[in-house]
């Protein structure tokens, strides 16, 4: 099984053109015979946190109906970031698109307080299995939080899939945590962080990929787009990067 994750720069708001971002490099991870391609936190509207009253979607939202069409054309799974509306609120969301499959959704559980003003929590930690492996979805500040992970591997989880939108002190966390539980819970993990200005700071880039030993496979560079592919089998990676430098 072939897993990318796509490190974009959002722009700010705009559903339309980050739709576009993320068809553009769909397509390339297709030609690469990616089974799974995931996305940063809120990528197809950034990560801004004022703005998720206006912003926020439904999973079944027309917008995103091409993802669903080029998941069943492709046998190709994707998983977006998105803040989506429910009952009980607003939730930082991740969802999965899969061939001819009900659109599955996952929401962030635990929240920063800084996002709890904007944001309610989700309520359960979803598995997702995608080529018979069994995928744990994580959104950012919650990635940081050593019992996420651990019910993540209770629940059978092979591969520990984190979407953020983190700055650089919280990538420097990440590269001192991530690798421990990696190490400790034999699995490896995956990190998907995004670039450019988001809310009140700066995304860091630094996507990577951890090893079950917690070894550091690879990671891409903190001011360009790119993406990184596991291959579950062979644990190898490749990496594709972008030129275009991030400007605020």
């Amino acid at each position: 099984m072939k897993i990318g994750i796509v490190q974009i720069k959002p722009r700010k708001g705009d559903i339309q053109e980050n739709i576009q971002t993320h068809k553009t490099w769909v397509e390339l991870a297709i030609a690469e015979n990616v089974d799974l391609i995931c996305f940063p936190e809120l990528s197809i509207t950034g990560y801004e946190p004022e703005l998720c009253k206006e912003l926020a979607m439904d999973k079944s939202d027309s917008r995103l109906d091409d993802f669903q069409k080029i998941s069943d054309l492709h046998n190709t799974a994707i998983g977006l970031g998105l803040p989506t509306n429910s009952e009980r609120g607003i939730h930082i969301s991740m969802v999965l698109f899969q061939p001819r499959q009900i659109r599955k959704v996952y929401s962030k559980q635990l929240l920063h307080s800084d996002e709890l003003p904007y944001f309610a929590e989700g309520q359960k930690q979803i598995v997702w299995t995608v080529k018979n492996k069994k995928i744990a979805p994580a959104i950012c500040y919650e990635s940081l939080q050593k019992q996420h992970s651990e019910n993540a591997k209770k629940l059978g989880a092979d591969i520990y899939l984190a979407s953020v939108a983190k700055p650089q002190n919280g990538i420097d966390k990440a590269f001192v945590h991530f690798p421990t539980i990696a190490q400790e819970l034999k699995m490896p993990v995956l990190m998907s962080n995004c670039i450019g200005y988001c809310d009140n700071f700066q995304s860091a880039g630094q996507s990577a990929i951890w090893n079950s030993n917690g070894d550091l496979l690879e990671q891409l560079e903190s001011n360009k787009e790119g993406m990184l592919i596991f291959n579950t089998e062979t644990k190898e990676v490749l990496k594709k990067e972008k030129t275009t430098a991030n400007t605020k």
